[in-house]
């Protein structure tokens, strides 16, 4: 490993860093600045892997190495004030948010204002466990960089393009490209598990909200429903259990 050319220790939570740390929290900021905090080594490191670690952010007696060029070390009670947890990770790291890519690929995800952290978390997790191409993400939908949505990722986010565009254009788009694109009901539509092999080899799915599902003008726009047959005792499923059981159905 190279030394790091710029390394330092700060212990004052009045440092012009450490401030930027802390509002990094706040989503403004987030969008302001273009970067947002990680913790954790595994997402730490699953950042460097893919080229959005800026700076590596460390307990004053923690050992982690990593070829990057700055190294920032800090007491725990600072760490404390960083992070968005109640048990602060020894290891953290300031990163850049990935680049969006215009092109979609085959296999689209759209997420129709999903507003769980959590839930987009689980998604992104199957979406890139089942091969989608791109998720998109509608523009009242959870904020992507959000703590705990990071977290719920556990680094899949940054294997996959992810861009937040407003659904009726992106449907549009994908007619104009002969994708099909399939929304989702409770009931009625057609049985996920009937699709044909045709029907799975390029497609646009959509989940919806976890209390309204998907909104009108947007089923209205699609090609089919589907839905997934379960026991009547049960009315719905979560929304990122419901997403994860079709992407596997449509990745068989």
């Amino acid at each position: 490993m190279r030394a790091a050319w710029q390394v330092m220790l700060i212990t004052s939570s009045d440092n012009e860093r450490v401030k930027k740390y802390i509002k990094l929290k706040d989503k403004k900021y987030r969008d302001m600045t273009g970067e947002f905090i990680v913790e954790g080594s595994h997402l730490v490191l699953e950042a460097y892997k893919n080229g959005l670690l800026k700076e590596l952010i460390l307990e004053k007696e923690e050992i982690f190495p990593l070829d990057i060029d700055k190294i920032v070390y800090l007491p725990m009670d600072i760490m404390k004030k960083i992070s968005d947890t109640k048990s602060p990770q020894t290891v953290m790291g300031l990163c850049k948010k990935q680049a969006e890519h215009e092109e979609l690929g085959n296999k689209i995800l759209l997420l129709d204002d999903i507003q769980d952290p959590g839930n987009l978390g689980t998604i992104i997790r199957s979406a890139v466990a089942f091969n989608i191409d791109t998720i998109v993400l509608s523009k009242n939908s959870v904020d992507l960089y959000n703590p705990k949505t990071i977290r719920a990722t556990q680094g899949m986010s940054f294997k996959i393009n992810i861009i937040r565009k407003d659904l009726e254009q992106i449907i549009e788009v994908l007619k104009n490209k002969s994708i099909p694109v399939y929304g989702t009901l409770v009931e009625r539509g057609e049985d996920v598990r009937n699709l044909n092999e045709k029907d799975k080899i390029k497609y646009a799915l959509i989940v919806g909200n976890e209390g309204n599902g998907v909104r009108k003008v947007i089923s209205d726009m699609c090609d089919k429903n589907l839905y997934i047959k379960m026991n009547d005792n049960v009315e719905s499923l979560n929304v990122g259990v419901a997403a994860s059981i079709l992407l596997y159905e449509l990745g068989r």
